[in-house]
Formats: structure tokens, C-alpha cells, sequence
């Protein structure tokens, strides 16, 4: 809420698609960060949405920029000093996502268990 960044990276699983699958919520205090988001994007900031295996629906949108924020499946940020870092979302690496799907939704959905009975 108070941070100034001049380049911002959303690093998947920013939007919950296989919790909104399941049951539409989406609280007005979501639609606030998205309004300072794009109203960032609006002042300058650099915003890049890279997906995850939780909003893999909008890896379809790659390239594509809306409201000043690009998606994209990977970025390259340049650090103050010159260094050069990979951006990218871990579940490309993720055995599990990509080859039992089935087993990551079931891993999903005993999480929420947890949660409720925490």
C-alpha cells in the first residue's frame, strides 16, 4: 500500500483460478489492489504478470498488455549493479503440475482442509 517500485513483477498464482472454479469470491479488497496496480502502471511502473499453475489462464494473454501491465512467462530483471536475474513462476519445474494434475488439485484441496480445521 506504501511502497513505491518503478518495476514490479507478479509472480504467478496472483489470482486463485482453481479456487474460483470451485466458488466465485472475489471481495471489493481485491479490486483495490488491482486499482493501485493499474494505477502504478498509469504513473510509470513497470508491471509484469507472469502466470502460475493457480492463473495458468492467463498465460494465453502473453504479450498482451492490459492497462499497462504486460503478461509474460518470463522476464529479465537488471539489478542496480549491473546482475541480470531470470523471473520466471517455480511450477515449470513442477513434475507434479505438468504429469499428475490430478494429484496437484487433490494437494490443493487437502491444503484447504488444513486451513479449516487450523
Amino acid at each position: 500500500r506504501h511502497h513505491d517500485a518503478d518495476i514490479i513483477y507478479l509472480v504467478g498464482d496472483i489470482v486463485d483460478g482453481w479456487r474460483l472454479r470451485r466458488s466465485w469470491h472475489w471481495p471489493q479488497s481485491h479490486n483495490d489492489v488491482v486499482q493501485k496496480l493499474l494505477r502504478k502502471a498509469r504513473k510509470g511502473a513497470s508491471i509484469t504478470y507472469i502466470a502460475g499453475n493457480h492463473d495458468e489462464f492467463a498465460r494465453q494473454f502473453q504479450g498482451v498488455h492490459f492497462g499497462g501491465i504486460v503478461v509474460a512467462d518470463r522476464a529479465i530483471h537488471e539489478t542496480a549493479d549491473g546482475k541480470r536475474l531470470l523471473v520466471i513462476h517455480g511450477d515449470q519445474f513442477d513434475t507434479v503440475v505438468h504429469n499428475a494434475r490430478w494429484l496437484a488439485y487433490l494437494g490443493d484441496y487437502a491444503y484447504d482442509a488444513a486451513m479449516l480445521v487450523n
